[in-house]
């Protein structure tokens, strides 16, 4: 449609200027000319108060609709009759034309779901007599138009189902359901991992946000360039002690090293350089999370330290709960919330400032060792059990509520969301050793994952969100394209399905 602010013509007259001695009535909104006065040499042209709309560049034809200029003008006559009869057949053509036009541009803006024509107006030539429902609508495609040229034939909808309009515009595409994504059933990548730990409670893989991935091999730490497939051993603890955990900075190049004496290292994986060492655990500390500068660590002895790697001081904070080990740890994505799991089969959240948890979550049966956030809206919390629980529960941690409850069959070791879909990740041991990918909150199985011939007790994402690593004690390494790009992020559907999730309780 097209915008014209010039003068209001006669279409019929063949000079521009000259004033109609007959007008004909107009449908739009517009202001009446004025008749010049007999002193005047030229007629004088009078502009609209306002835009008016001007459809003369619309193809009209595109759409099986009559032109508007070629659609019968009524006339003026000394018969009343014979100009009401007129009258009221136009009348009765625009309004058809009007809804006809209006249901292929409420499917064009708002989808075929939303094609759902006005009722009938009556027929007011025929009194008495109403519209066919289906008259309204009823042209049909032609089948040897096909706008892009480039393509096959499209197939032609009956006239009755408003879908079809989409197929005759042209740049817009009739929108099919679509294929479930199909995720590589094979790792596209498999690293030997001598020495790596069969042990349910120790952290040792971790993926940095500069495509380096840390891994605890016995008493030792590797570095693996993901962009160059460069190893470099990091650190050697010697005879005496062995690596529990490894945790990257977010940013930066800093790796925390969780040792077996309770001890916790920070070194610089640029300089391969060791910073300081930090004690305050009398236990093996398993479990390691960063927010910003802060360093919380989860041990044995049943505390979770909280340290600031910019003061002089081992630790600033200690936090007590639990009742056994501690093996899970993540802080929130707004660095506001602390989630911890132990072996005393429970889930607690504790904020910044907090010396006792602020919630606690009592429902699984077996250790929590599986933590993960969602990325994609603040609050919602997801966990998982080991072998007596087997079950994934979801919490909303702003409204302190228990969302749902998957049943996966198999020991839950490791959790993680996807960052460009609402998707997410878990990784299983007894008894399946399987990984499975699940779409959020429907929680139906994208794919089910195997290989390992052990329990996959390590899991790590890429930078980018599209590859994950798992380890197991079969010591392998095996890495995995499960998640999209970023660009195939639905910003629609992942609102759209993390607000119904969030926002349903749960039910029994």
């Amino acid at each position: 449609m097209e915008w014209s602010s010039a003068p209001i013509e006669n279409p019929s007259s063949s000079k521009p200027n000259a004033p109609s001695s007959n007008p004909r009535p107009s449908f739009l909104f517009e202001t009446p000319p004025r008749h010049p006065s007999s002193n005047s040499r030229n007629s004088k042209v009078i502009y609209s108060d306002r835009f008016i709309p001007s459809r003369i560049g619309s193809n009209f034809s595109l759409f099986d609709l009559p032109n508007p200029t070629n659609t019968t003008t009524p006339s003026f006559s000394s018969s009343s009759s014979n100009s009401n009869t007129s009258g009221t057949h136009a009348e009765a053509t625009k309004e058809e034309n009007s809804t006809t036009y209006s249901a292929l541009l409420r499917t064009v803006l708002f989808g075929s779901d939303h094609a759902v024509l006005p009722p009938a107006t009556p027929d007011r030539s025929r009194p008495g007599a109403a519209a066919s429902p289906s008259s309204s609508a009823s042209f049909t495609p032609s089948p040897n138009r096909n706008i892009f040229r480039y393509k096959a034939e499209i197939p032609r909808w009956p006239p009755s189902s408003a879908a079809g309009f989409e197929d005759m515009l042209p740049g817009v595409v009739h929108s099919q359901p679509k294929a479930p994504r199909k995720v590589p059933r094979s790792p596209y990548k498999v690293l030997d991992a001598p020495a790596l730990q069969d042990d349910f409670y120790l952290n040792l893989v971790d993926w940095s946000s500069h495509n380096v991935l840390a891994v605890g091999l016995g008493n030792c730490v590797y570095l693996w360039n993901a962009c160059s497939s460069k190893v470099t051993k990091l650190c050697d603890l010697g005879v005496d002690d062995s690596v529990c955990s490894v945790g990257w900075a977010q940013r930066g190049t800093h790796l925390a090293v969780g040792t077996n004496l309770g001890k916790v290292q920070i070194w610089d994986a640029s300089r391969c350089r060791r910073i300081r060492t930090m004690e305050g655990h009398r236990l093996r500390v398993g479990a390691l999370a960063w927010s910003s500068s802060v360093l919380s660590s989860g041990s044995r002895d049943k505390s979770i330290l909280q340290r600031d790697i910019r003061a002089q001081e081992d630790y600033s904070s200690k936090l007590t709960g639990h009742k056994s080990e501690v093996c899970g740890l993540k802080w929130s994505y707004d660095n506001r919330e602390l989630a911890s799991g132990g072996n005393d089969n429970r889930l607690f959240v504790w904020n910044q400032h907090s010396t006792q948890p602020v919630l606690k979550y009592c429902e699984h049966t077996a250790a929590v060792k599986a933590i993960a956030w969602s990325p994609h809206l603040h609050g919602l919390l997801a966990s998982g059990g080991g072998t007596a629980d087997r079950c994934i529960r979801f919490w909303n941690t702003t409204t302190n509520s228990h969302l749902s409850c998957m049943d996966t069959g198999s020991q839950v070791c490791n959790l993680v969301w996807s960052k460009n879909v609402n998707e997410l990740v878990s990784t299983h041991g007894y008894s399946q050793n399987q990984i499975i990918v699940w779409r959020y909150p429907a929680m139906s199985k994208l794919a089910t994952l195997t290989g390992h011939t052990f329990r996959v007790l390590y899991l790590a994402i890429s930078p980018d969100g599209q590859t994950i690593v798992t380890g197991a004690g079969d010591e392998t390494l095996r890495f995995w394209n499960v998640f999209p790009s970023p660009k195939f992020q639905s910003f629609t559907s992942l609102v759209d399905d993390a607000y119904f999730s969030y926002y349903r309780p749960l039910t029994n």
